[in-house]
């Protein structure tokens, strides 16, 4: 071997590259009756390990079918209970019945087409799967179509729309709350130290304990974190050893889930797997850009070859058409329906105090083209003046946001319009120009924007909005601006416009009980 290469140092039978001066190989005859012994010995461990594993996966579809099930059925009940016994009035009842006669849920006729619709689309699977509520949606409308098909000939489409459309939001609704309710219950009843996999980390060590703390594995039922094997010489005090104790820590910890983190050569990365894989452990291996803010990865195949993808989180092609048009449609129904309200504003803002009904100001928006907002004011005329010396009164260590509660420049009616949100209503004119959306990040100023990392300018990868995942993620009680942008960024990624509806829904409810703002 030349000088400076890799060896092979026996482990237990099974080897791993380390580096380090080679040691004296044993006879052959050995060393393939030590690997044998070893291999063997991992495998029948292994076997015991995949049916672990099975037991989970049985278990998991079994509770979930049950629970699907009975949410169902409750739902059932529940509309039986309007429509047939009338318990919200004739009237309801009339009209319920109308929408909704007698068979629309038949029994195990919706509950087969449930299951049928929950098992295509994944909604049985570990991980988020089961809990995604885009395939929750996909799932009750499906279920709901498949029932309602031959009844469009007979009662019509306009009627049968309006059976699809109740149905299958009552339904999503059931199985999202249902799904939730499930978690919070195995939490309690099956702690994750007793039930959960358990879990070891593999890599160096401080890309372990940033894994080990990450949601992914942090969360939930579905891994108990043990710890972590170090592939540093040495290893670090708290690891549960070195890599190359790797076949000797699987057995004597009884690992059932092997994750493997940050950079390992191909040669040791195919040992580590064999041997994890061979005792029947799930192996999991984290992405190099699972750590890189900004960067969303897809798992692609060219030629049968798997490759990690990295690409901005920003919509593209018609999702780009179908956000467009939700943003046109919607600015111009608030811009018809409000205007009232707005008129009233304007009246009371002009009386109010002295200065302009509008407030403009110059922030940053998609791909850092300047342009102007519109507000109601709500401050006096010198208010930007003030700004400077007012700094150290905001309510954020990080000069990047900037509130101050009771803030002095704040006028009593801007401090309700504030309090209600009405003073963000001209920004639909911004919608409408094309300039912001009506969902998206907030648009910051200039000199915030000059504060910025390199990852922080994922925010304008897409318009700004008027509302947006910080604001009913708890608005101005979220005081850590990378947890701002970790929001936004997650928002731009998983876009879909069931969720813009769900953020203006919740950005409704958020405004009327006034949480977090000032």
């Amino acid at each position: 071997m030349e000088a400076g290469g890799s060896h092979i140092l026996p482990l237990e039978g099974l080897a791993i590259p380390v580096s380090g001066p080679p040691e004296p190989a044993a006879p052959l005859p050995a060393r393939v009756g030590r690997f044998t012994a070893r291999r063997l010995e991992l495998q029948q461990r292994g076997i015991t390990n995949l049916r672990r594993h099975a037991q989970r996966a049985g278990v998991r579809f079994v509770v979930l079918v049950l629970a699907d099930l009975t949410s169902f059925y409750i739902m059932r009940a529940l509309i039986r209970s309007v429509r047939d016994d009338g318990v919200f009035g004739g009237w309801v009842a009339g009209a319920v019945e109308g929408v909704m006669p007698l068979g629309i849920l038949g029994g195990w006729q919706f509950a087969a087409a449930l299951f049928v619709s929950l098992l295509v689309l994944g909604c049985y699977g570990q991980g988020d799967r089961r809990r995604d509520t885009r395939r929750l949606f996909l799932a009750a409308a499906l279920a709901t179509a498949l029932p309602l098909w031959m009844t469009v000939w007979v009662r019509g489409i306009d009627l049968v729309l309006a059976q699809f459309s109740i149905t299958t939001v009552l339904v999503w609704v059931g199985l999202c709350g249902e799904r939730l309710t499930v978690d919070r219950l195995v939490a309690l009843i099956r702690p994750a130290e007793r039930h959960a996999a358990r879990t070891v980390f593999l890599g160096q060590d401080d890309a372990c304990r940033d894994a080990m703390k990450s949601p992914a594995f942090n969360e939930g039922t579905d891994y108990h974190i043990v710890g972590f094997m170090d592939t540093r010489v040495p290893p670090a005090p708290d690891a549960l050893g070195h890599i190359s104790e790797l076949a000797g820590i699987l057995d004597r910890v009884g690992v059932e889930t092997l994750v493997a983190t940050g950079y390992l050569s191909e040669h040791r990365f195919a040992e580590v797997v064999d041997i994890a894989l061979a005792s029947g452990c799930q192996v999991l291996s984290l992405p190099r850009a699972a750590g890189l803010s900004g960067v969303q990865p897809n798992l692609v195949w060219r030629r049968g070859h798997p490759l990690i993808e990295l690409t901005a989180p920003t919509l593209k092609g018609w999702e780009l058409a179908a956000k467009r048009i939700l943003d046109v449609v919607g600015s111009l129904f608030g811009l018809v329906v409000l205007s009232p309200v707005m008129a009233v504003v304007a009246v009371l803002v002009k009386r109010g105090s002295p200065g302009p009904v509008f407030f403009s100001q110059e922030r940053v928006g998609r791909g850092g083209q300047m342009f102007r907002i519109i507000k109601f004011r709500t401050m006096v005329v010198d208010a930007e003046a003030q700004r400077e010396a007012l700094k150290e009164q905001s309510i954020y260590a990080d000069s990047r946001l900037f509130k101050i509660p009771g803030d002095p420049r704040v006028t009593p009616l801007g401090r309700w319009l504030r309090r209600t949100s009405l003073d963000e209503l001209p920004q639909l004119f911004n919608v409408l120009r094309g300039e912001m959306s009506l969902v998206g990040p907030r648009p910051p100023l200039p000199s915030e924007v000059e504060q910025y990392e390199a990852h922080h300018y994922a925010r304008f990868d897409m318009k700004p909005g008027i509302t947006g995942p910080w604001q009913v993620g708890g608005r101005n009680r979220i005081t850590d601006f990378e947890q701002v942008v970790k929001l936004e960024t997650e928002y731009i990624r998983e876009w879909s416009i069931m969720r813009d509806l769900g953020i203006l829904t919740r950005t409704t409810w958020v405004v009327l009980k006034m949480h977090g703002a000032h």
